[in-house]
């Protein structure tokens, strides 16, 4: 394996990098003009709507929203200061706690959900034919797995 990327890969990287960047800048931008939640908070609250009875301890959250924990912390407090989620303690582990979706939490998921799927296909899914969306998805599953694989 070379140790470094030629010229067409790192140029694949670079604006990979800077797609993504911008793209989620102008989803958020959306969001905010929107009067909705930011988009970051809505990474948080989706995996909350999808994990079972809506909740998962913090280490779980910070894991699949990929943040450090003191980073998830501080955005759990804002969560929970906004009345979107709450902690509740894990009966089996007194130092744990569990991050809980309210009803707030997902009105707000809700709300948000029509301007960002507006922003998905507008910005992004427009620019792919299904074939496209096919091959750029295994791509990226087949990095995540290496990656998975790797830890």
């Amino acid at each position: 394996m070379n140790p470094k990327p030629d010229e067409l890969h790192l140029n694949a990287w670079r604006l990979f990098i800077t797609a993504h960047a911008t793209l989620i800048d102008t989803i958020d931008r959306e969001l905010t003009t929107a009067d909705c939640i930011p988009l970051h908070w809505y990474d948080v609250l989706v995996e909350l709507v999808e994990a079972p009875d809506h909740r998962l301890r913090l280490y779980e959250l910070a894991d699949k929203v990929i943040l450090s924990r003191s980073g998830l912390t501080r955005l759990v407090d804002k969560l929970e200061n906004a009345g979107l989620l709450k902690r509740e303690p894990n009966p089996e582990d007194r130092r744990g706690y569990y991050a809980v979706l309210t009803e707030a939490g997902y009105a707000a998921l809700r709300k948000a959900w029509p301007i960002y799927a507006a922003g998905i296909q507008s910005h992004f899914a427009v620019h792919l034919s299904d074939d496209e969306a096919a091959i750029f998805s295994r791509v990226l599953r087949q990095i995540l797995k290496s990656r998975q694989a790797a830890e």
